[in-house]
């Protein structure tokens, strides 16, 4: 199971999760097509990326060409993301990266067409998650050695372009592969009982959320502060931008003066915010309204065809002393009823949370990464892990408190509803785990079978230094 494992892994497209990678010399990196810089490169953290000299082409697959140095950066990469080089050899990088750049140049022959919006939208997202971290577009531009930010923009473009053919085509081959139960039953049985594959202890956890009262005076003082903010601006000419770095809580926006561009009437935003941002002209600022997440102005600064750039502010009222008291009790007394068996976990979810994602079904959360209930323990946040970690069965944590990324302070009770222990695959309980792992393995025959013909159809060069590699394909020919 292990190698089958390992063989999915590099005949698949590389996941890095939540990272950046400098592209190569063909302008392809390897991630996913959500790229967004690790937290490794908070400011606090930043270690400088070490650069390689390319020593020469190591291959060329159709257009694109594979750098010698492009396989010690996937190393260095491997390593940042915490993952083990030790077993990794040369040879299986140089076949991961041929894959991928095999896929990229088939897509282009295939036609398969992305368009550029939308990867210029991927790009602001990443764009704006790295000034956020960093604090600057010109300490982004200086950590990728690149002389400004429009050309990491262009080198951005290139990569997440081919990133996404790659992905699209993978899809294409994969797409009508499907698997019957006998064929599960097949694929389980014949692995012998001692090697067959242990899944990790798991649980599912479901929240109680109180938010503390925010009183009307708190909000009317906030909007107070907006107004004040806006009047500047419009009568005395003040910064926009600067009032942004000083007073916004966006921790996206606020050291880039509240700047976000390419907002689009379908983007993710709240509908409020969108609604402002369609209804000005460009140079005017609202008046202050309300989303979720606050109160904002907003200040419109490029119309460009369906998509605006704009700027907003965001504050949020403070909330006082005696209404954390009140929340707090409300939440003992909440934790009480339940203890007392006056009233189910889930019954006191939905009838007293705030959260209106989880209050509905018991308050259980989603496993944000496999979009199911279970979390695995190994994998799950630390932050969420040590709150639960102890709890046995429909035991109910302590009330503790719980920010979120603009510094909303909430109350919370959790509680582990089922747990999984570790074990040994099971073929009648971990039957959809089992259907996975055995639709994985056919979808890398598809492959192998795609690869190994457009391999023939396709101008690949492979320099000397590796033409002894044991390739999963048929590469060298």
């Amino acid at each position: 199971m292990n190698k089958f494992l390992l063989l999915f892994l590099l005949c698949t497209p590389m996941i890095y999760g939540q990272t950046v990678l400098e592209p190569d010399s063909s302008g392809v990196v390897k991630s996913n097509d959500s790229l967004v810089v690790s937290q490794a490169l908070k400011k606090d953290t930043i270690v400088p990326f070490k650069r390689f000299k390319a020593e020469g082409v190591s291959a060329v697959v159709g257009e694109h060409i594979i750098l010698d140095s492009d396989i010690d950066k996937a190393y260095v990469e491997m390593k940042s993301q915490g993952m083990s080089v030790e077993d990794v050899s040369r040879c299986q990088l140089m076949g991961k990266l041929m894959e991928d750049k095999l896929y990229a140049h088939q897509a282009k022959q295939d036609s398969i067409m992305v368009a550029d919006a939308e990867i210029n939208g991927m790009i602001d997202q990443q764009l704006q998650y790295m000034v956020s971290e960093l604090g600057s577009e010109e300490k982004v531009a200086a950590y990728y050695r690149k002389d400004n930010i429009a050309d990491l923009r262009r080198e951005l473009f290139e990569a997440n372009k081919n990133i996404k053919l790659a992905s699209l085509m993978q899809q294409k081959v994969i797409e009508k592969v499907e698997i019957t139960p006998e064929e599960v039953r097949t694929f389980f049985f014949s692995i012998p009982e001692d090697e067959r594959p242990v899944f990790s202890a798991e649980i599912e956890i479901a929240q109680i959320v109180v938010e503390p009262e925010v009183t009307q005076e708190a909000k009317d003082e906030v909007i107070a502060k907006l107004y004040a903010m806006r009047a500047d601006i419009i009568d005395n000419d003040a910064s926009f931008s600067t009032k942004a770095v000083l007073y916004s809580k966006d921790p996206g926006s606020a050291s880039k003066g509240g700047l976000y561009e390419g907002v689009k009437r379908d983007s993710p935003w709240a509908k409020e915010f969108k609604d402002q941002a369609f209804s000005l002209l460009e140079g005017e600022v609202s008046e202050p309204f309300e989303t979720e997440f606050g109160y904002h102005i907003l200040y419109v600064e490029k119309i460009r065809g369906q998509e605006v750039d704009v700027r907003h502010i965001l504050l949020f009222p403070e909330v006082s002393q005696k209404s954390i008291d009140e929340a707090h009790k409300r939440m003992d007394d909440i934790r009480a009823e339940i203890e007392a068996g006056e009233i189910t976990f889930a019954e006191a979810a939905q009838k007293y949370s705030d959260d209106k994602e989880t209050r509905n079904n018991g308050g259980r959360l989603v496993n944000p990464v496999t979009f199911d209930t279970k979390f695995d323990l190994t994998k799950m946040d630390p932050t969420l892990s040590a709150k639960v970690y102890n709890l046995e069965e429909g035991e109910v944590s302590k009330v503790f408190t719980d920010r979120d990324r603009t510094g909303k302070s909430s109350l919370k009770i959790l509680t582990v509803t089922k747990r999984f222990e570790e074990h040994t695959a099971d073929y009648t309980k971990d039957y959809e785990r089992i259907k996975e792992l055995a639709l994985r393995e056919k979808q890398i025959k598809v492959i192998n079978k795609w690869q190994n013909e457009k391999i023939k159809s396709t101008y690949i060069s492979i320099n000397e230094d590796y033409q002894d590699c044991d390739f999963a394909g048929d590469w060298v020919k």
